[in-house]
């Protein structure tokens, strides 16, 4: 049977949950969100670096992750409960994952810029600092009042052509977008590969799917393969599931869809993160990454490019 104690206490925490949700949308919703269109593209030591591109492997294609960074937050309750040294020791764990794991592309949700509640300090650079990618898109779905973070890309690859987009702000009080940015197939430069960090609204699925439809008019509109990753916030269950909705409108795979073992979102025990590919691409491996970095786990898969005659079979 449960005390006095731990009623009240866990009352306690359920008040604190509720009134740091609500401080926060009321930042958010205050803030002035930028919306970009052509972002800057920060070269972190590139020089220094020597232009390392470490996709130069034995084993040919791209290695490429998705991680929520849950605002350095480590899997922690709030980043605004904790001493900026915290937050810094939770990115030396992100950073010595990925200095281990050696993606070439990193897809990144809620990655913070200089933001009063996670250290003042952006953490897209820090991890830039601490690893070889020289290389990062930073998209800022919300700017204002001591906040500024969303979606960005870290890469060893040459990020062209970027944007990032705010989904309209109406449809959620919390602000999601993604960034995309076009990279060079290596050791083909004439194949040219999209790229995405995408973040979807976690309260509603008709939010999502409002959402994911302005995802899928902008890149159809660029007209070239993809890689669509991040945290879509739904599993592939639901019928109507906006995972569904966005492989089915952009002629996307996901890898292997039903089976268990791949849930990314400990809590609840769902799979949330995702990584799609278009149809001239595939999987040559696929996995969860065990780290506990936020609350989500991270995802890191290996692509390749079919072959041509497997590509039309494919489309057939």
């Amino acid at each position: 049977m449960r005390t006095a104690k731990q009623i009240a206490c866990d009352g306690w925490l359920q008040v604190l949950r509720i009134g740091t949700l609500l401080s926060v949308a009321c930042l958010q919703a205050c803030s002035t969100t930028e919306l970009l269109t052509v972002p800057d593209v920060q070269s972190f030591g590139v020089t220094d670096k020597g232009q390392v591109q470490h996709v130069s492997k034995a084993v040919p294609g791209l290695t490429v992750m998705t991680l929520n960074m849950a605002h350095g937050r480590g899997d922690s309750f709030h980043q605004l409960l904790q001493t900026t040294d915290t937050t810094l020791g939770n990115l030396e764990a992100i950073a010595a994952m990925l200095n281990r794991e050696q993606p070439d592309v990193i897809a990144l949700q809620e990655a913070d810029g200089p933001s009063f509640w996670s250290g003042n300090f952006n953490h897209v650079a820090y991890l830039a600092e601490r690893s070889p990618y020289s290389w990062a898109v930073n998209g800022q779905q919300v700017a204002g009042i001591g906040l500024v973070y969303g979606t960005a890309l870290l890469s060893g690859l040459e990020l062209q052509q970027p944007q990032a987009i705010t989904f309209d702000p109406s449809l959620a009080m919390i602000r999601k977008g993604f960034v995309v940015s076009t990279i060079d197939w290596p050791g083909q430069p004439d194949v040219q590969v999209d790229i995405v960090s995408v973040h979807l609204d976690f309260s509603s699925e008709y939010t999502r799917r409002q959402q994911a439809r302005e995802l899928i008019a902008v890149m159809r509109d660029r007209g070239r393969p993809m890689i669509v990753m991040g945290d879509l916030n739904t599993d592939w269950h639901p019928e109507n599931s906006t995972v569904r909705l966005i492989t089915d409108e952009l002629d996307l795979n996901p890898h292997n869809p039903e089976a268990q073992g791949l849930e990314t979102f400990p809590f609840s025990g769902k799979r949330l993160d995702w990584i799609l590919l278009s149809k001239n691409l595939e999987f040559s491996s696929y996995r969860v990454v065990a780290d506990v970095l936020s609350d989500h786990l991270g995802v890191v898969a290996k692509v390749v490019l079919k072959k041509p005659a497997e590509y039309a079979l494919a489309t057939y």
